[in-house]
C-alpha cells in the first residue's frame, strides 16, 4: 500500500478486515437453492472453520485502486483476532470478542465497531454458520478449491462477500468484500498453522486522552 494514500489504506482496512456493514449497498442477487453437491462442499467449508481454533500465519491485502499491504495474521475462535500490518502502514486492527478496534498510528486515529457488524463475526462465530443470518447465494468451483459467496439474509447489509477455500485438504485462503461502488478489497491469506496465542495480542486500549475520545 502506499504511503501517500493514508484514507484509502485506512478505508481497505476496514473493507477487508472490520467493516462490511454500512459500506455496502449493491442490490442483493437473486437468491437460489444450492444443489447437492454444492451444499457438501458448504458443509465442509463449515467443518474446516468450525476446526479453527487458534492460527497464525501471513495476509496481503489488495485494494480497489490494487494498492497492496501485508502484515501478520492472528485467530482465535471464537471472537478474537489480530491483523498486524508491516511498516510503513501504521495500521492495526483487533478483535476482542465484542468490538473490533482499527488503529492508524501514523494519523494518530483510533475506532471502534461492534464485532457483530462486521464480517469477521462470520468467522469467528462460536458456531458457525452459513445458514442463518448468512445465504450462501453461490458455490464456485476453482481448480484447487472453490468459493462461496454470501450475502446478509436479513437484508439489512447490501452486497457480499466471498470465501475462498482449497479442497484437498480443505483450508481458507483468503476473502472478498465489495463495497458500494463495485470495487473490491481482497484478502489473501498464506501459512497459517496452529499456534498458542497469548490473551495479550487481542487487546487494545484506545490510545487518545479521555477528553479527546469522549
Amino acid at each position: 500500500m502506499t504511503t501517500s494514500l493514508p484514507t484509502t489504506s485506512r478505508r481497505a482496512a476496514l473493507m477487508g478486515l472490520s467493516a462490511m456493514g454500512g459500506l455496502l449497498a449493491l442490490p442483493l442477487p437473486a437468491l437460489a437453492a444450492l444443489s447437492a453437491g454444492d451444499q457438501a462442499l458448504v458443509n465442509q467449508a463449515v467443518a474446516y472453520l468450525q476446526s479453527m481454533k487458534s492460527v497464525k500465519g501471513r495476509f496481503v491485502q489488495t485494494d480497489a485502486r490494487g494498492a497492496t499491504t501485508q502484515g501478520t495474521i492472528y485467530l482465535q475462535r471464537p471472537g478474537k483476532a489480530r491483523f498486524a500490518y508491516d511498516a510503513p502502514s501504521g495500521l492495526t486492527v483487533v478483535s476482542d470478542g465484542a468490538r473490533v478496534s482499527v488503529q492508524d498510528k501514523r494519523l494518530k486515529t483510533f475506532n471502534q465497531y461492534p464485532l457483530s457488524s462486521t464480517p469477521l463475526a462470520l468467522l469467528l462465530a462460536r458456531e458457525v454458520r452459513l445458514d442463518k443470518g448468512v445465504q450462501v447465494t453461490k458455490v464456485t468451483r476453482l481448480a484447487d478449491g472453490f468459493t462461496l459467496t454470501a450475502v446478509d439474509a436479513r437484508k439489512k447489509t447490501r452486497g457480499q462477500i466471498s470465501l475462498t477455500f482449497t479442497s484437498s485438504p480443505v483450508r481458507l485462503v483468503g476473502w472478498n468484500v465489495t463495497d458500494a461502488q463495485g470495487g473490491s478489497t481482497r484478502v489473501r491469506l498464506t501459512g497459517l498453522q496452529a499456534t498458542s496465542i497469548p490473551a495479550s495480542m487481542f487487546v487494545m486500549r484506545d490510545p487518545r486522552p479521555k477528553s479527546a475520545a469522549r
